[in-house]
């Protein structure tokens, strides 16, 4: 292999190449119908979404950043006097979720390994105002929802799930669905599952909470011209239900392809972030204290990388006002300045990430 391969941390063209025959038929399907929103193609998909996941429903919805909010909206957190606690490493948009629905962030640090909000760090964050808890389940790895959906139900909280980086991920053995009645997924083009633009989903076991978000993210309407709550406007597009609906039935196969990533990684000498029995592998994160040297290096040699997340919630300044912090957020900020993604996905091979795995491990 040349050391002058490009390596890009994400392309979409082996997926797309793959479902062109269903892509072909499922918009050839939607322009004949003559409906481009909220017609055959997102009913369809939101079914074999929810089927997939070993859940009662799904409703689409514009982004996964609206699929939080809609979650939110749902259970009645909109008020600035309720908080909701969220972890500080994390993409800007799961908090920005939290604001637009109205609530405060209460941010929490990280268990230092897992990088994920634990029981623990839940407990330490917890206020008489917490309304919800917010679980990021990043990189593909899981929360450990057992304890913290135990946790909010003794005290009386919601927990709603970020799942946009965990398409199909289950925790021991159990769909997502089962710990909570608020999973939302993203559909944006690097993830597991994603289209060809923006797009989401909320994932429920709960008929009520299906019929609400479905009126919510239309403006609070039912099919007519009448708002009977606040909501937005935030609909899954027909055009990204062709796409999905032709990507999904691949989801499991791809998935395994990224096990085999990881375990290739890993066997080659480079510890990553988030690989345990509940992992879908969204991301391949190790950790280095000379990330951007090594970064640079890698860039040098045509290997693009990339870094989920450069700054922590707590160093966001456009959050801060509407935040409070239960500690300084120790682990997110070493995570911050150590972590490094490396190429992953279908369009990656075992030997392209042995090949990653011999160049970083001659610079450090």
């Amino acid at each position: 292999m040349s050391a002058r391969k490009r390596l890009a941390m994400f392309d979409l063209k082996p997926v797309l190449e793959r479902a062109a025959p269903e892509i072909a038929r499922n918009l050839a399907a939607m322009h004949a119908a003559g409906s481009y929103v909220l017609g055959e193609q997102v009913d369809r998909f939101e079914g074999e979404l929810a089927a997939a996941f070993h859940a009662g429903h799904a409703v689409g919805v514009g982004s996964g950043t609206a699929a939080i909010e809609l979650c939110l909206r749902e259970a009645g957190i909109v008020r600035g006097d309720q908080e909701v606690i969220v972890p500080s490493f994390t993409s800007l948009f799961t908090a920005q979720a939290v604001l637009a629905a109205g609530a405060r962030l209460r941010v929490a640090d990280v268990d230092p390994e897992t990088l994920l909000l634990s029981p623990e760090s839940v407990r330490a964050a917890w206020t008489p105002r917490t309304a919800a808890v917010l679980c990021v389940h990043l990189y593909g790895d899981v929360c450990r929802l057992d304890e913290i959906s135990a946790l909010c139900l003794e005290r009386g909280a919601t927990l709603i799930q970020d799942a946009c980086q965990a398409h199909g991920a289950t925790y021991q053995g159990r769909p997502l669905t089962a710990f909570s009645p608020y999973t939302a997924y993203s559909f944006y083009p690097t993830k597991n599952l994603g289209g060809t633009g923006d797009g989401g989903a909320v994932v429920t076991d709960s008929a009520r909470v299906a019929r609400r978000i479905r009126m919510l993210r239309d403006g609070g309407r039912k099919g007519d011209q009448v708002a009977r709550a606040p909501g937005i406007n935030s609909r899954l597009d027909e055009i990204q239900a062709c796409y999905l609906r032709a990507f999904l039935p691949h989801l499991a196969q791809w998935a395994g392809h990224r096990r085999r990533i990881a375990n290739a990684y890993q066997r080659a000498g480079i510890r990553l972030t988030g690989v345990t029995a509940n992992s879908v592998h969204h991301l391949y994160v190790m950790r280095s204290n000379r990330r951007d040297s090594l970064r640079g290096a890698l860039a040098a040699e045509g290997i693009q990388t990339g870094i989920h997340y450069p700054a922590p919630l707590h160093r966001q300044p456009g959050l801060r006002r509407r935040a409070s912090f239960a500690a300084v957020p120790a682990a997110s900020e070493l995570a911050s300045a150590e972590v490094l993604s490396l190429p992953g996905g279908p369009h990656i091979s075992e030997g392209d990430a042995e090949y990653i795995a011999e160049r970083i491990r001659m610079r450090v």
